[in-house]
């Protein structure tokens, strides 16, 4: 049965080349790559987020508050309709996040996020995490906002699973064919060479990690993906947040 749930804090970092080019060679000392990034080589996630019709969701998001939650679909590289992809709700709480997701297929994901009408349970789904979707997208009534898509390495350290630390780059976005399954392309997010680093753990960071983060001068930002690109959306039209 095709279930994840993850319950851990995640803490952001915004890198200049230097900085990520030092904490790569680092992460080889003491990390083992995802198998998806054979020889360094980043693979590809492209994300769906849905919204209500007024942004309600990302504009609760960027008032900081105690609790919040989003609904996206993601896929690994370019899918088509009848391949499996992970519909997802993302919640955080007291700076915790939770995240509960099932494996759906792209066009059964995307009727259930239009009708609000779950799918036939099949045996690679789960029912408790369906029942927790098909609550929330009748709730809110949310339709697709954004298509966001980066190339990732990731990397897991040897004999501790609860860390994960992965390196996102060449983020882009766009608000206009969104579905995954009509290819990679948009908008820019972040200049050339720079990078997102998360660190992602349900225990305290290692010593050598900590070492690494003030060698290179990292500090920890807030940088929210889909929060920074509806705040250029909503810069680029002259407006302002409002909740």
């Amino acid at each position: 049965m095709a279930i994840e749930v993850f319950n851990r804090y995640e803490h952001k970092y915004l890198l200049n080349a230097a900085q990520y080019k030092r904490a790569i060679a680092e992460m080889d000392k003491h990390m083992e790559l995802d198998a998806y990034n054979k020889n360094h080589e980043p693979y590809m996630i492209a994300n769906i987020y849905f919204d209500t019709e007024s942004d309600y969701l990302i504009r609760k998001s960027l008032a900081k508050p105690e609790y919040k939650e989003k609904l996206r679909l993601r896929a690994y590289g370019v899918p088509q309709k009848g391949d499996k992809v992970f519909l997802e709700i993302k919640k955080k709480v007291s700076g915790i996040v939770n995240k509960r997701r099932t494996v759906i297929t792209l066009g059964d994901a995307f009727r259930f996020a239009e009708t609000g009408i779950r799918p036939i349970i099949a045996p690679y789904m789960n029912k408790q995490v369906i029942d927790e979707l098909e609550f929330f997208i009748n709730h809110y009534k949310v339709i697709p906002k954004l298509y966001l898509a980066y190339d990732r390495i990731a990397y897991f350290e040897k004999g501790n699973p609860d860390l994960r630390i992965s390196f996102d780059m060449n983020i882009r976005s766009r608000r206009y064919d969104l579905s995954p399954d009509l290819g990679d392309y948009g908008e820019k997010l972040l200049p050339d060479g720079m990078y997102l680093m998360e660190i992602k753990t349900a225990v305290a960071k290692p010593l050598w990690l900590t070492n690494l983060l003030t060698e290179i001068g990292a500090v920890r930002n807030s940088f929210s993906k889909y929060g920074t690109e509806y705040k250029n959306y909503l810069n680029a039209k002259n407006e302002k947040i409002a909740i």
